[in-house]
């Protein structure tokens, strides 16, 4: 079964990708080569990709198993080069956020230009609840929230609700739930995107990321080597991961 389910709306001006591994929707390593690959194959009549989640969820987060020492880097590199090709791609992104939305997930969502979410939504970065640390987020968060913020997040691990969401600017609309989300998004998408060329969108899109793009671009790969040769050297990031694994409570030795 495929991980990813493309659709076309507008007549194919926006594309929707469905991350389609219910319930978790998680973003192992099949996964993050589905999407890959359809960025590889959008044309120039593309205003908008959207991204939504299957089920009750978005995504509960890249996978776990992938982050072992052996495997992070790996992991690293796919994910990471998912937000390269979108700085490389510069089409306007949208995501629509029910349910949980964590660690990778969240990192996804935030990275897009427009973030809609409906009641259900809960969004985190618990990765420090693992011994471990989120690279595009320790970068996105504080230019969209905030140091301050972004430290609370990336620091305590734990979840926001819609209503703070929106408080933090990560928000572009809020709806009662996920089928007004989903009818709101594309009425905002035909108000606002729709009338507007696909290659002056790419353009301006480019240039009003111009910082954030290229904070991403310069420190993406200087944190994967801080995890994979600093972090994951650790006895506490190893036994994070292994103790998820084995589905039991972490014994830390702070080094």
């Amino acid at each position: 079964m495929s991980k990813i389910i493309r659709e076309e709306h507008f007549d194919g001006r926006v594309i929707r990708l469905v991350l389609n591994a219910p319930k978790a929707n998680v973003l192992n390593a099949t996964m993050m080569c589905e999407i890959q690959s359809e960025f590889e194959n959008l044309n120039k009549d593309v205003k908008c990709i959207q991204f939504i989640g299957s089920g009750d969820h978005f995504s509960f987060g890249a996978s776990v198993p992938e982050h072992t020492k052996e495997n992070a880097p790996e992991m690293l590199r796919q994910f990471h080069g998912l937000f390269k090709s979108m700085i490389e791609l510069s089409i306007p992104t949208m995501v629509l956020v029910s349910g949980q939305c964590l660690g990778g997930g969240m990192e996804l969502a935030i990275f897009c230009n427009f973030l809609f979410l409906d009641e259900s939504t809960r969004m985190g970065q618990p990765e420090i609840n693992l011994g471990v640390f989120a690279p595009p987020a320790s970068l996105i968060l504080p230019m969209k929230v905030g140091q301050t913020k972004s430290d609370d997040l990336l620091l305590s691990g734990r979840s926001m609700k819609p209503n703070e969401i929106m408080s933090s600017g990560l928000g572009t609309k809020l709806f009662d739930d996920d089928q007004r989300m989903i009818e709101g998004a594309n009425a905002w998408i035909e108000n606002f995107i729709l009338p507007k060329s696909a290659s002056s969108l790419r353009i301006a899109n480019r240039v009003a990321r111009l910082k954030f793009n290229k904070t991403l671009s310069e420190n993406l790969d200087k944190l994967a080597e801080i995890y994979t040769n600093e972090l994951m050297e650790t006895h506490d990031a190893n036994e994070g991961i292994t103790s998820f694994l084995e589905k039991r409570n972490p014994q830390w030795k702070n080094n």
